[in-house]
């Protein structure tokens, strides 16, 4: 463990070098570029170590340093994927920079139109906000973003789960309106798709806030029985 940490913090050192050598007169005229394409291979090689060492922390600020560097260069991409890479670290140490890394990638993300990229991404704020940063006015918000992304992207039972898992904290929050609301626009979606197994969750769950009286229970049963029945509706 203490190697591996050893060999990460030479490696750090290696990177700041060569970023430095990068600056000077000399280094602008003979592969400056060059110079920082390998400071960015070292930070990625240190943050790899630091993972293996346990050090969380020190892995996600090694991963950042890699991310910055690439968005320096116009690597967006590259650039994303460090951050989110830095987010994994975070995670297990601080989750507030966990968030803060994972927003870098979503802003990276929604300027280059990957929005499903996005949408999970903010799916993974919130369930951070759910467990470990709990805070669950953060965690809908990051949730009805993430469900508002994927319907964007045509990822309608994404949205969905995304979508129920705003309507339960509502529900939490005494905004009953607010989650009957959902479960009855999921409901909709799940007939048109013909989603059998997803109406009678949502069913369950619209239940739990607001007691189905017999005259709407009976005709969810037939609906869901209309859709077995008839293999040109499944």
């Amino acid at each position: 463990m203490a190697d591996n940490e050893q060999k990460a913090m030479q490696l750090m050192a290696e990177a700041e070098k060569k970023l430095h050598s990068s600056k000077g007169f000399f280094g602008s005229l003979f592969g400056g570029s060059s110079k920082v394409e390998e400071a960015v291979e070292c930070y990625q090689r240190a943050a790899n170590m630091f993972k293996m060492a346990k050090k969380w922390g020190a892995a996600g600020n090694a991963f950042c340093e890699a991310a910055s560097l690439h968005a320096k260069a116009g690597s967006k991409y590259d650039a994303a994927v460090n951050y989110v890479d830095a987010a994994h670290c975070f995670k297990k140490s601080d989750p507030n920079e966990a968030v803060s890394s994972f927003l870098k990638a979503i802003e990276i993300y929604t300027d280059m139109g990957r929005f499903t990229m996005a949408a999970k991404h903010h799916q993974s704020i919130a369930e951070l906000y759910e467990t470990e940063a709990v805070d669950l006015d953060r965690a809908v918000q990051h949730y009805e973003q993430a469900a508002d992304y994927f319907k964007g992207e045509e990822s309608n039972s994404s949205a969905n789960k995304c979508l129920l898992k705003v309507a339960q904290y509502a529900a939490q929050l005494e905004n009953y309106d607010k989650a009957i609301q959902i479960y009855e626009q999921v409901l909709i979606d799940h007939m048109e798709e013909q989603n059998v197994d997803g109406f009678t969750e949502a069913v369950k769950d619209y239940d739990s806030i607001s007691r189905l009286d017999q005259w709407y229970t009976t005709i969810l049963l037939r609906i869901k029985k209309q859709v077995n029945d008839n293999p040109d509706l499944r």
